[in-house]
């Protein structure tokens, strides 16, 4: 695969479009009498219409605040956040409750915590309906097409304690859909299945993106699921961090006969944020002892990040050591780190060179290391 070509897929996995989900400089501080946690710290999000995109990050990293705001569950203290072109700060009680049910669907990771454990799955489908005043019949002609589409048709008569984990989790699934929402929230859905279940639940999620246009958002541990989906945004202290593209539409199984493995390579990227902050990942700024003050440089075709002299690794006087941000013609960010030569020229040469081989962004391969 070229240059200009990884170029033109990745910016078409970058959520281009027309946005379902859009963040800007979004915070959630909670407080308490004696302590104050700062949960989402000016985080930006863009994620556009029909997008299959999952989200990552340590404990703690805001991952789960964000889906809550996004869910409606919870409210944002400073920012703006849209979903499907509505602002969701600033929400009456009965519009976030309107918002819920008409616009978002939602999948805990538990099975039994998204179904009415009396009712049969034919009848938990029907269920959220009627608070839209869907007529009885109509209420069960979309439940049952919803059943079939995840391919649990079978189930129709049966309550909880008589499906497995996964058919639970694609009843859930066809629950949320069944108020024709335009965004789907996946809070873990495979935490709790097996691999085999795993699997069948995030093909149930992928067909749900396909035949009914849904944007879908998955929150995930998972490397199996965020391998999958062509877009994967990492958040790290209330901020999205890295962005990884993966031009493959099919993820990161390994490439069968007659197939280009270029297709399942995974490229990371750093993301700057709306003010030009960007985070380095510790990979690359621990082994060159970059900490508390960078100095900045500005060479040909990308950008030098040099440690406080005395402190690291070296600088531009004395450069045995630097990051490097490559940005092509087309000034993009890829985040990559070097180990220079004596000088910084010779640095900001070789960078030169590898931008022209196509070196952007770090590709990764099918065992999670970066080559």
């Amino acid at each position: 695969m070229s240059v200009t070509e990884t170029d033109e897929d990745t910016a078409t996995l970058r959520g281009t479009g027309v946005p379902a989900i859009e963040c800007a400089s979004l915070v959630r501080i909670y407080r308490t009498a004696k302590l104050e946690v700062q949960a989402l710290q000016g985080l930006d999000l863009r994620v556009a219409e029909g997008e299959f995109t999952a989200l990552v990050g340590a404990s703690g990293s805001g991952k789960s605040t964000l889906l809550g705001i996004l869910s409606g569950l919870d409210s944002p203290t400073a920012g703006s956040v849209k979903v499907a072109g509505r602002e969701l700060a600033g929400l009456s009680r009965r519009e976030r409750l309107a918002y819920r049910r008409e616009t978002v669907g939602f999948i805990w990771q538990s099975p039994p915590r998204n179904l009415l454990p009396h009712l049969t799955s034919l009848e938990n489908v029907a269920l959220p309906q009627t608070y839209l005043g869907v007529s009885c019949k109509a209420r069960r002609t979309r439940a049952l097409d919803l059943l079939e589409t995840m391919g649990v048709a079978y189930c129709r008569d049966r309550v909880l304690g008589q499906m497995s984990g996964g058919e639970q989790q694609r009843v859930a699934i066809a629950v949320a859909l069944a108020n024709k929402p335009a965004v789907l929230l996946a809070d873990e859905p495979t935490g709790e299945l097996d691999s085999d279940s795993a699997a069948q639940v995030l093909a149930a999620l992928r067909e749900a993106g396909a035949e009914h246009g849904v944007t879908t958002l998955i929150v995930t541990h998972d490397e199996g699921v965020s391998g999958q989906v062509q877009r994967t945004i990492a958040i790290r202290d209330g901020r999205t961090a890295t962005e990884t593209l993966r031009p493959g539409a099919n993820g990161a199984r390994p490439a069968g006969p007659g197939e280009d493995p270029d297709e399942h390579e995974a490229f990371e990227y750093a993301v700057v944020d709306r003010s030009g902050r960007l985070q380095l990942p510790p990979e690359f700024t621990e082994p060159l002892g970059i900490r508390d003050l960078v100095r900045l440089t500005h060479e040909t075709g990308h950008v030098g990040v040099w440690p406080e002299p005395g402190k690291g690794a070296g600088g531009p006087e004395n450069a045995d050591g630097a990051a490097t941000a490559d940005g092509g013609s087309d000034g993009g960010a890829a985040g990559s780190a070097t180990r220079s030569a004596d000088d910084p020229a010779g640095s900001a040469q070789a960078a030169d060179e590898r931008v022209a081989g196509g070196d952007r962004g770090r590709p990764i391969t099918e065992s999670g290391d970066r080559s």
